[in-house]
């Protein structure tokens, strides 16, 4: 793999920071090591002293007087090691990247935590992505994506899907204006990456089945892009079997891989991870050491106390009473959904996730009717335009998160939006 060319100026131009260098050696360094190089406050002047975090099981993680002062000090800008460590374990577990025993500079698998895989996100697309450049995706898309992509200027195609996600054939279509010998003329400009959500799509909820998983790749090795998998409803697969990843399937360190703690342990705590090739993940970390400079250190250390009290299969149970309650929510807003809206609407059941992406019929653009005569009876659903490219166009769609609402109150604001619908036709 080239990887240069796929890199920015401003990206190729990142070095690493000598002070977060002396940061690493330090911590790593014995005790009795004097040292006079860094800029870190002295923690005896930290007001918090110890914690205790109760744990769901009765347990607590304690943060006593010594590991208190490392939770609340500078750490790695890759991450606290205790915390990588096992991640790196895990996705080797899970995946199997065959990238694991690669040299670095062909695309050995290396790791990094971000705060929320948003964060990674943003990074990897400004570490890629010069004005004018082609970018692979599909609508609609995450508009947290959207905000994302739009300032850099790149141009980005979007490719046709149902409800079992991107349609290779449509991709294939797309990629044939170019010729696999392209890539290699950065004037033909053709496209840096294909991005996807392939489980739990947000906002339709669809997931890519495992054999367009593997078209999509051997299309991306045939044209010579990456692929950004963007993975955060991973572990809230509704058949609890995990589906072949395209990390998994990486023979050529192709693809960089966003993971995420929010929907399984806590949103609030911002701890993500980024799996992919080394020399794109150093450029993410050299970018996170002269911007945010690392992901909370305290945040780390008790994702990291908890997993390791856990282990593999703690956290895997753990993600099965998860993935219980999502299902029985998903369960119960379709429940609604055929109750009220039947004949009025349509939609494919969710395999992954948190969201129904529901088409009400006879109505072409339902935004007017969803932020101002819903909300008037209480019922706040959002409406479908914001996750297209072109907000403004009439949008028919919207899209029903159920992670919070009881059964009862999906009844509800079903039973609402049936008579919302039938007094707008």
């Amino acid at each position: 793999m080239n990887y240069a060319r796929f890199l920015t100026a401003v990206s190729a131009s990142r070095t690493s920071s000598p002070i977060r260098a002396v940061t690493g050696k330090l911590i790593k360094a014995p005790k009795s090591v004097i040292s006079l190089a860094t800029g870190a406050p002295n923690p005896s002047l930290f007001p918090f002293k110890a914690a205790a975090i109760t744990v769901e099981d009765g347990t607590t993680i304690q943060f006593g007087e010594e590991m208190m002062e490392k939770a609340l000090q500078y750490s790695q800008s890759a991450g606290i090691p205790e915390l990588l460590s096992w991640l790196k374990q895990f996705q080797v577990r899970l995946h199997n990247p065959p990238t694991v025993h690669y040299p670095p500079s062909q695309g050995q698998m290396d790791i990094c935590v971000t705060s929320g895989s948003q964060d990674g996100l943003c990074k990897v697309f400004e570490m890629i992505l010069n004005p004018g450049d082609n970018v692979l995706l599909n609508e609609p898309i995450y508009g947290g994506t959207l905000q994302a992509l739009k300032p850099l200027g790149c141009n980005m195609i979007s490719v046709a899907s149902d409800q079992h996600g991107m349609i290779p054939g449509s991709l294939r279509e797309i990629l044939s204006k170019w010729k696999p010998e392209d890539s290699k003329n950065p004037e033909k400009n053709t496209p840096k990456f294909l991005y996807t959500v392939p489980n739990g799509d947000n906002p339709t909820g669809n997931s890519l089945t495992s054999d367009r998983k593997k078209q999509i790749y051997e299309l991306a090795r045939k044209y010579d892009f990456l692929i950004v998998e963007d993975d955060p409803y991973y572990f809230l697969q509704f058949n609890e079997t995990w589906a072949p990843t395209f990390l998994s399937m990486d023979v050529d360190g192709r693809v960089i891989r966003a993971d995420s703690f929010s929907k399984v342990l806590s949103s609030g705590l911002r701890v993500g991870f980024l799996t992919g090739p080394k020399p794109l993940i150093e450029r993410v970390v050299f970018h996170t050491e002269a911007s945010s400079v690392h992901a909370s250190t305290f945040n780390q250390f008790m994702v990291s106390q908890l997993l390791h009290r856990w282990g593999e299969e703690g956290f895997l149970a753990h993600v099965r009473r998860v993935i219980d309650f999502y299902r029985n929510q998903k369960d119960a807003v379709l429940a609604a959904a055929d109750k009220w809206l039947n004949g009025l609407a349509e939609w494919h059941a969710p395999t992954a996730g948190m969201f129904l992406w529901i088409k009400i019929k006879g109505i072409s653009d339902v935004k007017e009717l969803l932020e101002e005569e819903a909300l008037k009876r209480e019922i706040l659903l959002l409406p479908g335009n914001c996750f297209y490219f072109d907000s403004s166009a009439p949008c028919p769609y919207l899209r029903v998160s159920f992670s919070l609402p009881s059964p009862e109150q999906m009844d509800t604001a079903f039973k609402i939006l049936a008579q919302l619908i039938r007094e707008s036709l």
